[in-house]
């Protein structure tokens, strides 16, 4: 079994915690409202502002040892530039004042998941932060795009209200390939625990972050 292959398989019951969350569940047969998909992109637009100084502290503290994961952070920080305002933009295309969430607060959910991977880069190793990396992508490829979908659907919004997810949908498609090789890389046991160990955690705040949203 490859590392990526023990990644998901001993992470299962982490991932279906987050799926099993009410609002996806309720989302996924129509039930969402124009409130709920805002508090949404308020609280992606608070973890999403933080990727590039994460991965610029990941790669910045990453050993030398390791400098085909520091080019792989490269590619990432590349990719991911901009991407907060893109959310900031879809919530202007739901009527709703993109300046009061730039300079709003996020939700304590929110806040702690964002001070955990900040934590696991400087107190603990910076390789645990691509556990970040599987919970957020893995999540995008498998919902963004058919949530999209739905949420268009049910709520008749523009194009312009969903850059987010559907480029997240496809971009990380192409991203997640890119991932499963990297961990294919990873071969120091100590290193491959905390990777399994962090994206457990990840997917926990992950799923409070969504189980703290609005009801409808």
């Amino acid at each position: 079994m490859s590392f990526y292959e023990q990644l998901q398989l001993e992470t299962q019951t982490a991932r279906q915690y987050l799926l099993d969350a009410p609002i996806l569940v309720a989302c996924q047969r129509g039930d969402i409202s124009l409130n709920q998909y805002t508090a949404f992109l308020t609280q992606a637009y608070h973890h999403v502002k933080h990727t590039l100084p994460l991965l610029m502290a990941c790669g910045s503290r990453l050993p030398e040892r390791h400098e085909w994961l520091r080019e792989a952070v490269a590619e990432y920080i590349e990719e991911e530039t901009g991407h907060q305002e893109w959310i900031l933009n879809d919530l202007t295309a739901c009527d709703v004042d993109k300046e009061k969430v730039r300079h709003g607060q996020p939700a304590i959910e929110t806040e702690l998941m964002v001070a955990y991977a900040y934590d696991l880069i400087h107190r603990i190793n910076p390789v645990g932060f691509f556990g970040m990396v599987q919970v957020l992508e893995g999540t995008s490829v498998n919902l963004a795009t058919p949530l999209a979908q739905i949420i268009q659907d049910q709520l008749g919004l523009p194009d312009a209200a969903f850059s987010y997810l559907r480029s997240h949908g496809s971009l990380d498609q192409e991203h997640f390939q890119f991932f499963r090789g990297l961990m294919d890389r990873i071969e120091d046991p100590e290193e491959q625990a905390l990777i399994i160990h962090s994206a457990r955690v990840f997917y926990r705040l992950y799923a409070d972050i969504f189980r703290s949203l609005p009801t409808a």
